[in-house]
């Protein structure tokens, strides 16, 4: 890993012995968690949230805004914690930096799981999608089109003026566009191949983007201990659509 970490603002849900770090989505900051964080069980396990940089309290902190620095910085926090094992959530993008993570220090990170993530072949764009997702930095209409596409078309108004406010407000529009490069762009899948890791990938029966068909044909392929669960009530943003389910799926996951 080139990046070079450092410890990123972050906070620690739960005081139990299963150590376990979370990294957000290309649309939210460490709060994309806030509705998940209230069915998790603080008592047998520990949960970090972190910032990446350009989101959250970290939004204005420079830095090169690649996958491979949100790892580094990853890493950085649980050195800072004494988390010498630990398990990583990645959220979307957030689960293309967990493979980063696997791959750096595969002795310290004992599973993966997924959210609706990213695989780590990246995510190509036709001429159409990569206009609608680069356009997303600075129009919130964009942002506002992909979110409602990827959580199936399903939600009100409402809801969607405030998952598109809390992601301009908890966002920088250089760092968002930047991210983007990096986690769709970039291709590392050969060196996953074969990973033995534990990975969990629990995705949206409505997400018409990293859903059940894109996990067979990507992650499934490449980890041969990977498990696929579907949500049938979620899109893209389980974590913020169905927490309640998302929470009992990836605790009994990590409880095993």
């Amino acid at each position: 890993m080139v990046a070079t970490g450092q410890v990123i603002p972050h906070e620690v849900h739960g005081t139990g012995p299963v150590r376990v770090l979370l990294l957000h989505n290309w649309f939210g900051d460490r709060t994309s968690y806030d509705r998940l964080r209230a069915h998790l069980n603080g008592d047998a396990f520990s949960y970090a949230f972190l910032d990446c940089r350009g989101y959250g309290e970290a939004k204005d902190l420079d830095g090169a805004f690649t996958m491979e620095e949100v790892a580094a910085d990853a890493l950085a926090v649980a050195d800072h914690l004494g988390w010498e094992t630990f398990s990583v959530v990645g959220h979307s993008m957030g689960g293309k930096a967990a493979q980063l993570m696997l791959l750096e220090a595969p002795r310290r990170v004992t599973s993966v799981i997924g959210i609706s993530p990213v695989p780590a072949s990246g995510f190509p764009l036709d001429d159409e999608s990569r206009e609608l997702f680069t356009g997303a930095a600075r129009n919130p209409g964009n942002r506002r089109a992909i979110i409602e596409r990827t959580s199936g078309g399903r939600y009100d108004q409402a809801w969607l003026d405030a998952m598109v406010g809390h992601s301009v407000e908890r966002s920088s529009a250089t760092a968002f566009r930047a991210y983007l490069d990096s986690w769709s762009g970039v291709d590392f899948h050969e060196r996953v191949r074969g990973n033995p890791a534990r990975v969990l990938l629990v995705v949206g029966a409505h997400d018409p983007a990293l859903g059940p068909e894109t996990m067979r044909a990507t992650w499934l392929r490449w980890y041969p201990n990977a498990a696929l669960e579907v949500l049938q009530d979620a899109g893209h943003y389980a974590p913020e659509e169905t927490p309640e389910a998302l929470a009992a799926v990836v605790e009994r996951f990590l409880g095993r």
